[in-house]
């Protein structure tokens, strides 16, 4: 997922117990680290075009044979991605090694830098819910 060019991945889990919209269901999702996993090789993805390095798109699986398989997913892509041995007519695809030593995930890494957003904090005592419904109030006027 991309923000006005800063780039980002943003995954939510519930933190209620008894909230069943995010469990592992094998008919629904394929191995359950597969997400994150996702996110992050599109990071990794995102600095090899920063750098100029030649490499597949990661949606591009189909494109070189690779399928997503019950259970598994897209693990065989996924690891021959990482390990740059996606077969091609011009030998062998995917992500470079020397990106696995550049550009780690810092804050000085932003030009934009990073913002905490408020938006939906929620009172976390009487006193902020107070002045939340205060500052409704006043929002109208």
């Amino acid at each position: 997922m991309d923000y006005y060019g800063i780039g980002f991945s943003n995954i939510r889990l519930p933190n209620d117990s008894r909230n069943y919209t995010y469990k592992y269901n094998s008919r629904i999702n394929q191995f359950p680290e597969e997400v994150f996993l996702h996110e992050f090789l599109h990071t990794l993805e995102r600095n090899s075009e920063e750098y100029g390095y030649e490499r597949p798109e990661l949606h591009d699986y189909e494109k070189y044979g690779y399928k997503n398989e019950m259970l598994i997913g897209q693990k065989k892509w996924y690891t021959d991605y990482m390990n740059k041995n996606i077969k091609t007519d011009n030998g062998y695809v995917g992500l470079p090694e020397e990106i696995y030593n550049l550009k780690p995930a810092k804050a000085s890494n932003f030009q934009n830098g990073t913002y905490k957003i408020e938006a939906f904090k929620q009172p976390e005592n009487i006193i902020e819910e107070i002045r939340e419904i205060i500052g409704h109030i006043f929002d109208k006027f």
